[in-house]
């Protein structure tokens, strides 16, 4: 399940794209991961609600690299961002009920865990809305004479035909949750 080639009707690439969407996967899973381990007091509702949710519109994806079962590109966009709208609104809800509550708790260590677990679950939610709304997406990223859009990684400008992954785009996530200057982007 490393990708799936696909080929799309407007495209003059009769080879088709390989795009690799394991590690986004797993970036999907993990957010609902990291959701289902936050504290009570930063979530809305049962904390398995988001893998929940996440599962129902992830599931047809896996189906989808899987086997030979043809998703539109329009599908498979929706099949992607309406979960992941959902874990952003529960990262604000999050993040807001965290800061709620810290008046309120006094134990150092529930604050840390917290403020941690949300920092994360941030750092996934940034890298895959990257991953998906990047130069058009995953699949227009991989097709050949593909330029760069919205963030130029080094090794575009230096003219090689490369295409970002994932974990790219987890890297830019992370130094700019970390640093909050650029990654290595221009």
């Amino acid at each position: 399940m490393r990708g799936k080639q696909m080929h799309h009707p407007d495209s003059n690439d009769a080879e088709g794209v390989v795009v690799p969407s394991v590690a986004a996967f797993i970036g999907i899973l993990l957010t609902g991961l990291l959701y289902l381990v936050l504290p009570p007091n930063v979530i809305i509702g049962p904390n398995w609600l988001l893998l929940v949710v996440e599962g129902v519109f992830v599931v047809p994806l896996v189906i989808d690299v899987m086997t030979a079962w043809d998703l539109s590109h329009t599908a498979r966009r929706m099949l992607v961002l309406v979960p992941l709208g959902v874990s952003t609104l529960a990262l604000v809800v999050g993040v807001a009920l965290f800061i709620l509550t810290l008046p309120t708790d006094k134990h150092a260590t529930n604050l840390l865990r917290a403020a941690a677990l949300l920092w994360s679950f941030n750092i996934l939610v940034f890298a895959l809305w990257y991953w998906e709304v990047d130069g058009g997406g995953p699949w227009k990223r991989h097709l050949s004479g593909h330029r760069a859009a919205d963030f130029l990684f080094p090794q575009q400008a230096a003219g090689e035909h490369w295409a970002p992954h994932f974990l790219d785009y987890l890297f830019v996530a992370f130094t700019g949750a970390t640093a909050l200057s650029p990654a290595d982007t221009y």
